[in-house]
Order: structure tokens, then sequence, then C-alpha cells
């Protein structure tokens, strides 16, 4: 018992200082006991840590995120409302830009980069009245319903169902989406 103590914590220093290969090196032939360092760095980012990472490497407004598999998907409209960046996050918060692009149309983008409730503070308001996890979030500035401006925010509940959220952008209102079906998406 003492020695698989000394084992998995000379595992886990060697492992932070070397890698996984000096790590099962050291643990010798008792590497059956101990946990892959795969498992170890995997951190599972969550629809806020995915939203916070992609605006650390492209300062901006998110305008659309969702998860596809262990990958996030996020859209980041700049602040000067012209140039976005479309990112995929990982699990473990890695940031790779896809696609940058210029839209000379500042005023397409003008509601959302002056939006009083960000996405993130959307995601809050949407978890507060109706936990869970967030899966996708969407900017709505569509007026053909006749809707203001909102955010509409995709939540699974620990029963496994999603429901859809509207989040007023001036306010952080959380309303049940017209639209929501209460149906069971099982691709996230």
């Amino acid at each position: 018992m003492k020695r698989n103590l000394y084992v998995s914590a000379a595992a886990s220093v060697v492992l932070m200082a070397g890698g996984p290969a000096v790590a099962a090196a050291a643990a010798g032939a008792d590497t059956s006991r101990t946990v892959p360092a795969s498992a170890v760095a995997r951190v599972d980012v969550d629809a806020g840590g995915a939203a916070a990472a992609a605006l650390k490497q492209f300062p901006g407004v998110v305008e659309s995120l969702d998860q596809d598999g262990g990958i996030w998907h996020v859209n980041v409209i700049g602040k000067d409302g012209v140039t976005n960046s479309e990112l995929e996050v990982t699990t473990t918060g890695a940031v790779t830009e896809r696609n940058k692009n210029r839209d000379d149309n500042a005023a397409e983008n003008a509601r959302l980069v002056g939006a009083k409730i960000t996405a993130a503070a959307a995601m809050k308001a949407a978890l507060a009245a109706h936990p869970g996890t967030v899966v996708s979030v969407d900017w709505d500035d569509d007026d053909d319903n006749g809707a203001a401006p909102h955010w509409n925010i995709e939540v699974k509940a620990a029963d496994g169902k999603t429901s859809n959220y509207d989040v007023s952008s001036t306010d952080g209102k959380v309303t049940v989406s017209s639209d929501d079906g209460d149906n069971d998406n099982d691709d996230n």
C-alpha cells in the first residue's frame, strides 16, 4: 500500500516535470495502477470557458457558440464591428482560428457590439433560471417575428432533455423560447 502511494506520488511529480513517457518509466512495472496521462490532462471546457478562451485569442463579442463532439465552435465579432473570426476551442481550452473575415458593413453588427447583455451574461442568466449545461448560444436580431434583439441559449438539463431560452439583450430577462420543443438532442 505504501509502495503504491510512493509510486503514484513520484509519477505525479515526474508527470508534471517531464511528461507521460517519463512518468511511465518512473512507475516501472506497476503502471497498471496509474491513471493514463491523457485522462489527467483532459479538462472538459464548458461553454463559458470556451467563450473566454476564444475572446482571449480574438478580442471582441461572442456572436454564437456551439459544441460538436469535443470541439466548441465560437464566432466572435471584433469590437470594431467589422472583423469576425471563427474559432475552435478544444476540451483542454486550446484555440485554433479557422477563418477570419472583414465585413465592411459594421451597421449589421452594431446591435450585437452594443448589447448590454453579453453572451457570457446571457448564459449565466439562463443557467440561473434553468439549471443544466449550455450547449449552444446564438445572437438573434432578426426582427421578422417582431422580437427585440436577444440571445437564444440551449440548455441541456440533468435528465438529458434540451430546452431553448431567450435572454433579453437589454435586461437579461429569461423566457422560454417560442420555438422550444423540449426535444431530446443527443448530438451533444
